[in-house]
């Protein structure tokens, strides 16, 4: 059927009223999908996919993750808990490695609708994007996990050592992706050293750390910005951290990938394990 040259196209609203948003004249296509967070993405899509106009960051193919989970023995046919999914990219790598449910807890709004959008486009069967604050479930929930992934968010909290013991109660092994605070390394750039303010003597329970105030200053009006909920943050000590993981059972762990001239700061990921 033709289209009649005389009827006004319904897409053009009356002059001075305007639509409620912007609508699609395109048909549905993936990147018309990404487009919408254009300017917002971090991570690059994988394979078939890459060339699709996102980010640049691998996180769809992270080695860190093909790492631990080969030194953890796999997720196959398990219960995975992920922390702070971004854009689901450790998601689709706990799925394609055969995790039976994934279980993914986002507390940005725009990450987490990041999320869904890359759940349709890879078609993501496997995996739950939770909106919300994992430590306020982790608090609530006591489910069991075979494994839990925490790549990226230890550094963005107030209280570390309690994410710490939480997903020691919640799980036997763990992967930890974290930036940490060490004087040497910090002090050489002057201008991440300036944002940190205080070094505070602390105590969670019996467990004595020292944590490191973080301010995040101008890179909270960055629309790409994916720290914490507050204007700051607590780095703990590599060596802290290492205590307190053992102090909450998981004394198994091996490192890898540490890199004390990270540009945001010295950073390691660990497996860590209860024998």
């Amino acid at each position: 059927m033709g289209t009649n040259p005389e009827e006004p196209d319904s897409r053009v609203p009356p002059a001075g009223l305007r639509l409620p948003g912007e609508y699609a004249v395109l048909p549905p296509n993936p990147q018309q999908t990404l487009d919408l967070f254009a300017g917002e993405w971090a991570s690059r899509l994988p394979g078939a996919f890459a060339s699709l106009q996102a980010g640049s960051v691998p996180a769809f193919e992270d080695p860190r993750i093909e790492w631990a989970l080969a030194r953890l023995g796999g997720v196959a046919g398990q219960r995975a808990l992920e922390l702070g999914p971004l854009e689901g990219g450790h998601s689709y790598m706990l799925e394609r490695a055969g995790a039976r449910e994934v279980i993914a807890i986002e507390a940005n709004p725009r990450a987490f609708l990041r999320c869904l959008v890359v759940k349709e486009i890879l078609g993501l069967e496997r995996t739950r994007f939770w909106y919300g604050d994992f430590l306020q479930q982790l608090r609530a929930d006591t489910s069991r996990f075979d494994l839990c992934i925490a790549s990226g968010v230890l550094y963005h909290l107030r209280n570390p050592l309690e994410l710490l013991e939480l997903v020691a109660k919640r799980t036997d092994r763990v992967l930890v992706w974290t930036h940490f605070y060490e004087e040497q390394h910090i002090a050489r750039d002057a201008a991440l050293a300036a944002r940190f303010t205080a070094a505070i003597p602390s105590y969670y329970g019996e467990v004595r750390h020292t944590l490191h105030r973080f301010e995040y200053a101008d890179a909270l009006a960055s629309p790409t910005y994916c720290g914490g909920g507050a204007g700051f943050s607590y780095w703990l000590e590599r060596g802290d951290l290492l205590a307190a993981l053992q102090r909450f059972g998981l004394t198994d762990i091996e490192t890898a990938f540490e890199d004390l001239d990270h540009p945001h700061g010295p950073s390691l990921a660990l497996t860590a394990r209860r024998p």
